[in-house]
């Protein structure tokens, strides 16, 4: 009897220690949550992709836009900026190749191919960033023209955040044109209309003067030389000197063959030119056209629906 009275009294003790501890721990400040810690790998691969020396384009992977770099120029931007490295600690005097593969291993980057494989026709080599790419079987670092893609969101700078805005607000001030006042579509024809016609006389004289220096001297010679290729950069789009020629020269019969060629052509232009009545005749159609478009307005296309209405209404 006793043991169990002395049981029960255990119990019943038992019973208020863990009444008081929890007493106590209820008191206790809740522990504050930790804060989710970057991986090393995760903060170096943001600084790399958000670098500038480290040259990147823009491609379509499996239906999706990505950013993807060169093998070749990921090693090239280690060596000549090898404190980053120190974000990695212990893993900061690894290689290049064995940091490449564990960015692969956590998914921070995926090693792409080119789709197109094979050169087009006109061309003499496959194009140095391929605007398609499709992933490759084997996810392991190489610096032969192999081509990576970050895997992450990337945070938006300014300007595209900036861009994003104004775009739909362009594209509704483009669809409301036809109610602008007249001088306002006035001036707005004069810019598109001086627009392209420095593009054109860009265009032009570019050509004259490759066409002129390869008959002349057998040399290609091309000013802006990246002013119609699909993967430059906005830097690289105005480029204005022309990078070396490397091809070979060009044979002298071929020369001579689009030089008479050139001739004809334009002999046979000059043949056809319409003459004076005929350039007449297109100068006021087209003047008729933009006319109407610059004098419509609300106010008229009601007023015509109206007297269109009682016409009806009168017959």
């Amino acid at each position: 009897a006793g043991g169990g009275g002395g049981g029960g009294g255990g119990t019943s003790t038992d019973k208020r220690k863990g009444r008081r501890s929890y007493g106590e721990s209820s008191t206790d400040p809740p522990p504050r949550k930790q804060a989710v810690k970057k991986d090393d790998f995760q903060i170096f691969a943001e600084k790399v992709r958000n670098h500038k020396d480290l040259e990147s384009r823009w491609a379509v992977l499996q239906e999706t836009r990505v950013e993807y770099f060169r093998g070749k120029d990921f090693i090239s931007f280690l060596r000549s900026h090898s404190e980053l490295k120190d974000i990695l600690g212990s893993d900061k005097n690894s290689e290049g190749e064995d940091i490449a593969n564990i960015l692969l291993r956590k998914n921070l980057i995926v090693r792409c191919d080119r789709v197109v494989k094979t050169v087009r026709p006109g061309k003499r080599k496959l194009s140095t960033w391929p605007a398609h790419l499709e992933i490759f079987s084997e996810q392991v670092f190489s610096d032969n023209d192999a081509f990576f893609a970050w895997t992450f969101v990337n945070r938006w700078p300014l300007w595209q955040a900036l861009l994003s805005f104004f775009w739909p607000v362009l594209t509704l001030a483009i669809c409301l044109f036809p109610v602008y006042p007249h001088k306002v579509k006035l001036g707005i024809l004069y810019f598109c209309a001086g627009l392209l016609l420095i593009i054109f006389c860009l265009l032009l004289v570019r050509a004259l003067v490759f066409g002129t220096l390869w008959i002349v001297l057998g040399k290609r010679v091309w000013f802006f030389p990246n002013i119609l290729a699909e993967e430059a950069t906005l830097k690289e789009l105005f480029q204005f000197w022309p990078k070396k020629d490397e091809s070979e020269r060009p044979k002298w019969t071929a020369r001579l063959f689009y030089a008479v060629a050139a001739v004809l052509v334009i002999l046979l232009l000059r043949h056809h030119a319409p003459d004076e009545a005929t350039r007449a005749r297109y100068q006021k159609r087209v003047s008729n056209i933009i006319d109407d478009v610059l004098e419509w307005s609300p106010r008229q296309a009601l007023a015509g629906m109206m007297e269109k209405q009682s016409a009806n209404n009168g017959t």
